[in-house]
């Protein structure tokens, strides 16, 4: 140590650096040496630069991209914050693509079977709320289909158009297995919806052949699908047609969302009357919702004013799908999608896609 100053080796040790990434750091100039010895060119650092060091070492094993790192080390701490928040979603965002994407691969490699039981009353619901957010045509047939994931501690139906997203979640009675999901057409799922409604309880079994759903009694929580098959448990059952397509990754999309800069809670049905069809324009306050043209509600919220429009038909039907008297709307800019949640149902989500006015 020379004059109070450390040598590049010392430092390292302090901050937890290496002396070769030291070196690297003062070429990127993140991370410059106090002093340079001009006969030498030993490299010298001050005991007030280990702050920065020991922040640059921590986004460094975030794997925050360099030019990033620069941001948080020179901007200040709202700016900094925001960078590291973002780098978090992208990390978790891949992080989430890979579980998916290994979930598929050992599912196609060992096809394992699970089982799953439902309420039959909430699993119906769901597919009622879900389904009609599918597409209408086979265009791209796995838009036309619902996605089941299946697990432990919750199931998930999904279903997209691509202009708008529905998300459901329930709470599994019981689980056996690995999780996975499987994709079902979403018009075989709402024919089934009132066979599925009249059963206390739904059990979902899957395996390398397909799917089957089985309407439990009081009697039949232990019977599989060969056992109701044969009469033993009680419990009626239909196959289900699994579809082999790829599901869009969803998760993407809700992960990306930015913030919220307008939210308001309206009347859902007062709403959902004034919109009509076409194109509307909504303006949105903290105290109101105007269709422009057509009337107004009362709101109840916080945020930014905002014009945003909408294809009728796409809103109404989120509206339709929700439950109870009011909803949430989240609207982030007028060119990203709206989330619609039901006020007293928060496992229902839906996107929808604004229209430009």
């Amino acid at each position: 140590m020379v004059d109070g100053l450390l040598t590049i080796s010392g430092f390292a040790r302090r901050v937890g650096l290496t002396p070769s990434a030291l070196r690297f750091y003062d070429d990127c100039e993140l991370l410059r040496p106090a002093v340079v010895d001009e006969g030498n060119g030993y490299r010298y650092y001050a005991p007030d630069q280990e702050p920065r060091a020991r922040l640059l070492r921590d986004l460094r094993e975030i794997d925050l991209p360099l030019a990033e790192v620069r941001q948080v080390l020179d901007g200040g701490p709202v700016e900094a914050a925001a960078v590291v928040r973002a780098h978090l979603r992208t990390v978790e965002g891949k992080a989430d693509a890979a579980r998916r994407a290994a979930s598929r691969i050992l599912g196609s490699l060992v096809p394992s079977e699970r089982s799953v039981v439902l309420g039959g009353p909430e699993l119906a619901s769901a597919i009622r709320q879900v389904a009609p957010s599918a597409a209408s045509t086979d265009e791209i047939p796995a838009l036309a289909c619902v996605q089941l994931e299946l697990g432990e501690d919750e199931v998930t139906l999904v279903a997209t158009d691509r202009y708008r997203l529905a998300v459901r979640k329930l709470h599994p009675h019981e689980f056996t297995g690995t999780p996975g999901a499987i994709l079902v057409r979403a018009d075989e799922l709402t024919g089934l919806a009132r066979w599925v409604a009249a059963a206390a309880e739904i059990r979902i079994e899957t395996g390398p052949t397909g799917a089957t759903l089985i309407r439990m009694d009081g009697t039949a929580r232990l019977a599989g699908a060969e056992e109701a098959a044969a009469g033993l448990g009680g419990g009626e059952v239909r196959e289900l047609g699994v579809r082999r397509e790829e599901f869009p990754a969803y998760q993407g999309i809700l992960q990306g969302l930015a913030p919220p800069t307008c939210r308001v809670v309206v009347d859902r049905l007062r709403l959902r009357e004034l919109l009509g069809d076409g194109v509307v324009a909504l303006g949105i306050d903290s105290g109101r919702v105007e269709v422009e043209g057509r009337g107004r509600v009362e709101a109840i919220g916080s945020g930014e004013a905002v014009r945003i429009g909408f294809a009728a038909a796409l809103l109404a039907a989120a509206l339709e799908a929700s439950v109870g008297p009011d909803v949430l709307l989240e609207v982030c800019a007028e060119d990203r999608p709206v989330v619609v949640r039901s006020a007293d149902q928060g496992t229902f989500t839906t996107l929808v896609m604004p229209t430009r006015l």
